[in-house]
């Protein structure tokens, strides 16, 4: 089993364009399995000897440990797809992961901040006293720590403007963006590109981030000169590190939400589709390749319009 596991996966990479992060999921959940099904001193079966039940033994055991659902529902769907491809290969005749019932997830709406609540925050990062006691004296040059603050405003201007995903934006080059006609391209899950276009706001913030960029660029000897983002040292930043970027000026403007990079895209969908535009297009901007997963912002929108309903209405 191990060798059609690593078949699986290599199919996935150069067949499917999968991520690198949809690879090391995969990976790891069918390693779990296997583990499982490879008791101390005993062989792992053969691929044809591996039967509905012992899937969901291996599920009931995810359960014990009180592992999330969501968690246990990924694992059975990396087993899924990893029979799938054994039965179009010809090493076994059914798929008998289909026979597994999927946990019942509940249904999640995101968290969305107003409009108002969010260009407050924005135009904090740059207002916030905090950001500017960070630049202190020691940082009036512009490769400092406090210029950074240009470099961040213009991470989530940009992320707030297109609503791409944290990968998405982390992997922007020079290449991809049209600054004339405030046009990106895109390159989403599986390697589809995708053109989003973005607002003068967060033009305006790459255009006072530029002299920063370059240097960046200039005192590290170009290292990665195709990076529109870059860290001190030159290199592209990580989705990891736009992430405590987030968290470190929601902390500076003393804001007690929960935000992260992602929460940003939600916004962007939603007050969109709050504002008139078309599910379609919004899917088309998102690079969601099914209709049901940006419909969730449908739901979050309802759920705000009762909000102020409740909230305003006399008789409510």
């Amino acid at each position: 089993m191990k060798s059609t596991v690593d078949k699986f996966l290599n199919y996935l990479r150069s067949v499917r364009n999968a991520s690198p992060n949809t690879l090391r999921s995969y990976g790891n959940d069918l390693g779990q399995f296997l583990a499982f099904l490879t008791p101390p001193k005993t062989e792992t079966p053969a691929l044809r000897d591996v039967t509905h039940l012992m899937i969901r033994e291996f599920i009931a055991h995810l359960h014990d440990h009180n592992l999330e659902k969501s968690s246990i529902a990924r694992k059975l769907a990396a087993i899924r797809s990893y029979f799938k491809f054994a039965v179009r290969e010809g090493l076994v005749l059914q798929n008998p992961a289909r026979m597994v019932a999927t946990p019942k997830l509940p249904r999640r709406i995101p968290s969305v901040l107003s409009a108002e609540d969010l260009n407050a925050f924005l135009d904090g990062v740059v207002a916030s006293p905090a950001a500017h006691v960070k630049a202190g004296k020691r940082n009036r040059s512009p490769g400092k720590a406090g210029p950074l603050v240009t470099r961040d405003r213009a991470i989530l201007e940009l992320l707030y403007a297109s609503g791409l995903r944290v990968s998405e934006l982390t992997g922007l080059n020079l290449a991809d963006m049209d600054r004339k006609e405030r046009m990106l391209r895109v390159r989403g899950k599986g390697s589809k590109e995708r053109i989003v276009p973005y607002g003068g706001k967060a033009e305006q913030a790459l255009e006072a981030y530029a002299p920063l960029r370059e240097h960046l660029l200039q005192k590290t000897n170009r290292v990665d000169p195709e990076a529109v983002f870059l860290n001190h040292f030159g290199t592209r930043l990580t989705p990891r590190s736009v992430a405590r970027i987030v968290k470190k000026y929601v902390r500076m403007i003393n804001v007690n939400w929960d935000l992260h990079p992602h929460s940003l895209r939600h916004a962007f969908a939603t007050h969109l589709l709050a504002d008139g535009a078309d599910l379609r297009a919004i899917q088309d901007l998102l690079g969601h390749s099914s209709l049901s997963t940006t419909q969730r912002y449908t739901h979050a929108t309802i759920r705000q319009l009762l909000e102020v309903y409740d909230k305003a209405h006399p008789r409510a």
